[in-house]
């Protein structure tokens, strides 16, 4: 309802007498029933008794009486208002590719399913679409499950490489399709099984357990891999399948539940992170611990079974298919048995070297010690990978008091030239929306630029950072505004962009003003700093205003309550809200406000009229002083204190951590006494984790050796085993820092997976070299017959894990950010480890094999010594 300030001065009404009119004749009514008990005498009916209360249609308002003048002739609504159907909200203005449109914007609810949410919206938008009007349709211009379909459907790639990458390791290795065939049923048999009991316990299949599932691949194969190559050794030492089969398990059984136990023990520590990072860690744990104890079960039940079916000796008859194998592959299978062969007497020799001058070794060790906590300073920290999810946020603001029609020009000006970028598929503007915050504001704009298909964009070089680069450049052009270019953040509903964001508190009550100086003072710093870019706030203490100074005394004078005069201004000025009305089955609301013409204008103020108690009228011009003055927008609290927020975001080359470490350093050299910081969003999940992985590792190594203690009844066996482990970490941050990327939640997720690997490993020489000592060979001969003998199956498991996420290492496509981090942090540190394990480990069994000796003959003199002769 428009309301004509000049018309309703003709008849002498004010804004408040014209919405109490409304009020009264536009009302739901209950009118009651003829005929309902009691009454006095019974009827044959009860009815009820309907009217027409509230009014529906544009008409029936215009014709509401406003006034009746004593000569009879009556004020209707139409004569004094324009009604229309129109917005509830007229404050933001959207376009679609330069199209005027209405942006919706959908969000999911907790705990709901992403692709089955969009699903539903796309399904709905079909059904409804249907009774669109002539030349109406719609566009879903952006749909963030696209991403996440895409990003499953890269891992699902992903699995199907690692597979066939581990199905050729073990085929190298093993030399036949029957002892191939065994190790690889596991896998198939560990994957169905992982997903029925992820399926019993409402587990949802999301990117993070695939990612748990890519590196299961390779871990699952392992036990099978043990079995297998130990039944082979017997067979060709002279034993029939079944009894090698019988022998082998009674060898490497223990064994298999060892490391079994290790890889489930070194992920319970992971259930007490909490925050974000325990999310992810909790996802990878149960993922790979189903897995692995299911391939373990197949170990010692399935695979020893097929190894009696299925081995033969090498000299047996073959069939058609063996003998073509043999034929295509026998002279690649004899070059490779020749080489291996050389290099296990090699590597064994130089292993009786090191067990005799085991000085030298730990020295080499210290020192390998002391480099991995050098890298750990070198190596920048991070949280999550930033991604090239599809779109970018450009966030809009013109100056303070800009009105909505000058935003909404840069704002298609700014869309226009993201449209023209390559790589963009889209240009989704809202003009009165802030980008930066996501609230209305009349000087400020957001506009999504939806991206092609990444890997179409990929074969031309169109990554996320070059288009964002290149539409940084074009906008600097535009002068009339601020334009900025935000990341999407890294996790969706953390947070409305990627970047930081930290609020400056003012926690001595010193005032706006001195907020504002202390957080100006941080904005000008931070803008310094080479690591940082486009730091900005949005405390704006110069927003042109008016005030409306009321003179309460005079008001008095003349009777006129001041709630009139408030009245008045709400009324004409602030779309004021007067009740509801039915409109196609649906209810909406009745809403009364001045012309446009009546309000463009601060004067506009003192023509405006209310009444005085008497019943006279009065120009709000006799009661009210316009002044313009300048203050802030809005004055937000952080956890209770007044706050102002600082975002920005990191250049390319340098972490988020690094980020944070610098805000934290200014904030801390600049902000006087009385004021602090809190982080936000995403750098306080980033904060909140900290340096978990400090406290996390140590737990789960020592996880491990309490696992590793009660398996060999032994406090210093499991030494032999742990000592491997540190040395994982140095060698997946080597391959980190060499890549160029940080230390961040999936690098430490690869951390904990590789203490399990590591153990594996140690675990298969220290086990087989207990039992060459217990059948009498000295500590020195039991070690290096163990690493000659265990050396095959150990390289093969390794390589079948290494090989195995060589799919992650060069990841390609939607989510590769987050693949390729992991595949670098677990393909640098198993590679490292297995090498440095293969020398180190019998050095520290020889070492504490000696040092229990000792400990055992220095107990048992001592007890010789107290026997009463």
């Amino acid at each position: 309802i428009w309301l004509d300030i000049e018309k309703m001065t003709h008849v002498d009404l004010t804004a408040g007498e014209i919405v109490d009119a409304i009020r009264g004749q536009n009302v739901q009514v209950a009118a009651g029933v003829i005929g309902q008990p009691p009454i006095g005498q019974t009827g044959d009916f009860q009815l009820n008794v309907t009217t027409q209360g509230r009014l529906i249609t544009e008409n029936e308002f215009a014709d509401i009486i406003i006034k009746r003048g004593s000569d009879g002739r009556v004020t209707r609504l139409r004569d004094v208002a324009r009604i229309e159907l129109g917005a509830q909200d007229y404050s933001r203005l959207s376009y679609l590719d330069g199209k005027k449109a209405i942006a919706v914007l959908v969000y999911q609810r907790p705990g709901t399913n992403a692709v089955e949410t969009a699903e539903q919206v796309k399904k709905t938008m079909r059904d409804l679409s249907g009774e669109f009007p002539e030349g109406i349709g719609y566009e879903i211009a952006y749909n963030p499950t696209d991403y996440v379909e895409e990003s499953i459907q890269e891992v699902i790639v992903t699995l199907f490489l690692t597979t066939v990458f581990v199905v050729l390791t073990v085929f190298i290795f093993l030399h036949g399709w029957r002892p191939t065939i065994i190790p690889v049923i596991a896998i198939p048999i560990s994957l169905i099984g992982t997903f029925a009991i992820m399926q019993f316990l409402g587990v949802t299949l999301n990117t993070l357990s695939l990612f748990g599932l890519v590196l299961a691949i390779g871990i699952v194969v392992d036990d099978a891999i043990v079995v297998v190559e130990n039944v082979e050794r017997l067979i060709a030492e002279g034993l029939s399948p079944r009894d090698a089969t019988h022998q082998a398990m009674d060898e490497v059984g223990s064994a298999l539940i060892a490391t079994t136990l290790v890889l489930i023990a070194v992920f319970v520590p992971t259930v007490f992170v909490p925050g974000i990072s325990g999310q992810f860690y909790q996802q990878f744990a149960l993922t790979i611990s189903i897995s692995t104890a299911i391939s373990t079960f197949v170990s010692l039940t399935l695979s020893p079974a097929l190894c009696a079916m299925l081995l033969r000796p090498k000299d047996a008859v073959k069939n058609r298919f063996g003998r073509a194998i043999d034929l295509s592959f026998g002279w690649f299978f004899r070059l490779f048995n020749q080489v291996f062969d050389r290099s296990s007497s090699l590597y064994a020799g130089v292993v009786r070297r090191l067990v005799n001058k085991s000085a030298f070794a730990f020295v080499v060790y210290g020192a390998l010690l002391v480099c991995t906590g050098i890298s750990f300073g070198l190596v920048p920290t991070g949280f999550i990978p930033d991604q090239d999810q599809g779109y970018i946020i450009v966030a809009i603001n013109l100056p303070d008091g800009a009105a909505l029609s000058r935003t909404d020009s840069v704002t298609r000006r700014v869309a226009e030239i993201g449209k023209e970028i390559d790589g963009v598929a889209h240009a989704v503007g809202i003009a009165g929306l802030s980008g930066a915050t996501f609230t209305i504001s009349p000087n400020a704009a957001v506009t999504f630029l939806p991206l092609e298909d990444a890997k179409e964009r990929a074969a031309r070089g169109r990554g996320v950072q070059q288009i964002a680069a290149e539409l940084r450049e074009r906008v600097a052009s535009i002068n009339e505004a601020q334009v900025l270019i935000i990341p999407p953040p890294p996790i969706r509903g953390i947070g409305r962009g990627g970047g930081f964001k930290m609020y400056v508190q003012d926690r001595s009550g010193a005032g706006i003003d001195t907020l504002n100086r202390v957080t100006q003072d941080m904005l000008a710093k931070s803008n310094a700093q080479a690591g940082l870019a486009q730091v900005f706030t949005n405390l704006h203490m110069n927003v042109p205003q008016v005030y409306a100074d009321v003179d309460r005394t005079k008001a008095q004078m003349l009777d006129v309550p001041v709630s009139n005069v408030f009245d008045a201004l709400q009324i004409y000025l602030g779309s004021q809200y007067v009740n509801d009305f039915n409109f196609l089955g649906r209810t909406y609301r009745v809403t009364a406000q001045a012309e446009p013409e009546f309000r463009d204008d601060a004067d506009d103020i003192l023509k405006l009229r209310t009444r005085s108690a008497r019943g006279a009228t009065v120009s709000l011009g006799s009661l009210v002083n316009v002044k313009r003055i300048a203050g802030p927008d809005r004055l937000v609290r952080f956890n209770l204190f007044p706050a102002a927020d600082l975002n920005g975001s990191t250049v390319p080359g340098f972490s988020t951590g690094q980020s944070l470490e610098t805000m934290e350093s200014l904030a801390q050299q600049n902000l006087p006494p009385g004021f602090g910081y809190e982080w936000t969003e995403l750098a306080f999940q980033e904060r909140q984790e900290g340096n978990t992985i400090v406290y996390l590792f140590p737990l789960a190594v020592l996880f491990v050796f309490l696992a590793l203690a009660a398996q060999y009844e032994s406090w210093l066996l499991p030494l032999a085993i742990i000592l491997i482990v540190p040395l994982c970490l140095l060698f997946a941050l080597v391959g980190i820092w060499f890549r160029g990327m940080d230390n961040n939640v999936l690098t430490q997720i690869g951390f904990i997976v590789l203490i399990g690997l590591a153990c594996k490993n140690a675990i298969l020489i220290v086990e087989f070299a207990k039992a060459e000592e217990d059948a009498g060979k000295d500590r020195f001969e039991a070690a290096v017959t163990a690493c000659r003998l265990r050396l095959r199956p150990i390289l093969m498991t390794a390589f079948s894990f290494i090989l195995g996420v060589v799919p992650l290492l060069v990841a390609t496509g939607a989510g590769f950010e987050m693949r390729r981090v992991l595949g670098t942090a677990v393909f640098s540190g198993m590679l490292g480890v297995t090498l440095c394990g293969l020398f180190l480990t019998p050095v520290f069994y020889v070492a504490l094999r000696r040092f229990s000796r000792i400990s055992a003959s220095k107990v048992a003199g001592s007890a010789k010594s107290e026997t009463p002769q």
